[in-house]
């Protein structure tokens, strides 16, 4: 992709108009004439309609006052948009802060980047050195100069990218891909849009790991699945698609290890859901849930996980880990809020719709850690030597 394909600054600036209309303008707007309209129709009740006129006065400034900024702030999208076309400003993908903004973006609303074809959508690939690498032999191997037969394929969470892996490394003394490189593995990081539904991901990801065998510079002879929080479901989905192959990728998966990954659902996402509804019923409040209901969908697929839609792998050996931010799981707060993200039952595959998931797993939980304390945890590093060997 060229410098001025690739999406900048400009081009994530390009929102705030489109959104500050969408979201902050018309919630403004609506709730204004929600509140306005309960006010007169108090008034005139009272008066015998004669705050009728002032009603019409009221409704006719403000519709022009909204009017106004609303037009302007379709302008400025405009110029933004013309500006990101010509490739003015800098490229977010150039730094890490940059990378980071568009993978929070892309969690949130980026579904509708790829339904818009945006440039600010993200494509499924592997990464290394922040850069997308081809799936083509040569350049795999110049990527992964000790590439071996046994690949660890790493699928990070909602709003994350690749990066993510190296969190708490510097604490902990070392990372995930450390350890599995010590282990004898090639680590390989994928990069998803986290905005787009979890199946929708899952087909991407299958097709890369096609591709990804059939030109992995030595024959693999083993893969194993590691996904953070979302990543986890992306990668038992992956695992579900039926390519077409005689051969298909998913037959070498021996081991799928996911962190915090909401199996039966994730209370957060649940509550955003029920909090959407409940501002709706009142008009006042409606046009709140409509901020909540900008959700992506991917975010909307976290609220009831995956459960008994995709079967495990009978080849391969499942290994869940959950946190709580309490030393047991048993504690009434470890075991109502769990990580703050995800529940124990859920990331152990477990919840009175679905008793037991993944009935042979290891499962394995991380004491007074919250849901990103998962990304290279010393019990987790343990847990890997043994579970890899």
């Amino acid at each position: 992709m060229g410098a001025t394909q690739q999406p900048g600054v400009v081009d994530a600036l390009g929102l705030l108009p489109v959104y500050g209309d969408e979201i902050i303008l018309r919630t403004v707007r609506d709730t204004h004439r929600a509140w306005a309209g309960r006010t007169h129709r108090v008034l005139n009740r009272l008066t015998g309609n004669r705050a009728r006129g002032t009603q019409l006065l009221h409704d006719g400034i403000s519709t022009a006052v909204y009017g106004s900024i609303g037009a302007g702030l379709s302008l400025t999208t405009v110029a933004l948009r013309a500006a990101g076309s010509a490739g003015v400003g800098p490229r977010l993908e150039d730094t890490a802060k940059g990378r980071f903004v568009r993978a929070a973006l892309n969690g949130i609303i980026g579904d509708r980047f790829a339904d818009e074809g945006s440039r600010l959508a993200i494509t499924t690939s592997v990464r290394h050195d922040g850069r997308d690498v081809p799936l083509e032999r040569d350049r795999l191997a110049a990527s992964f100069p000790d590439a071996g037969e046994k690949v660890a394929v790493l699928l990070h969470g909602l709003s994350e990218n690749e990066s993510y892996w190296g969190l708490h490394g510097e604490t902990v003394g070392s990372t995930y891909v450390d350890t599995l490189a010590e282990l004898g593995w090639t680590p390989v990081l994928l990069r998803l849009n986290t905005g787009r539904s979890i199946r929708e991901n899952g087909v991407d990801v299958a097709a890369l790991m096609r591709d990804l065998v059939a030109t992995w510079p030595v024959e693999i002879s083993r893969v194993a699945l590691i996904g953070h929080s979302m990543g986890g479901l992306v990668s038992r989905t992956a695992c579900a698609v039926d390519t077409g192959d005689e051969q298909p990728w998913s037959r070498l998966v021996s081991d799928v290890i996911t962190l915090g990954s909401p199996h039966a659902g994730a209370p957060l996402a649940i509550a955003v859901g029920h909090g959407s509804r409940l501002l709706a019923h009142l008009p006042e409040t409606s046009a709140f849930g409509r901020i909540l209901d900008h959700r992506s969908v991917g975010i909307e697929d976290l609220v009831d996980g995956l459960g008994h839609e995709v079967a495990p792998l009978p080849t391969a050996r499942y290994r869940l880990v959950a946190a709580t931010l309490t030393e047991s799981a048993r504690h009434p707060v470890g075991h109502l809020v769990g990580d703050l993200l995800v529940r124990v039952p859920s990331a152990h595959g477990r919840s009175r719709r679905h008793p037991d998931l993944f009935p042979d797993a290891d499962v394995l939980h991380v004491p007074r850690s919250d849901h990103f304390g998962l990304l290279n945890h010393p019990d987790v590093h343990t847990a890997m030597r043994s579970w890899l060997r």
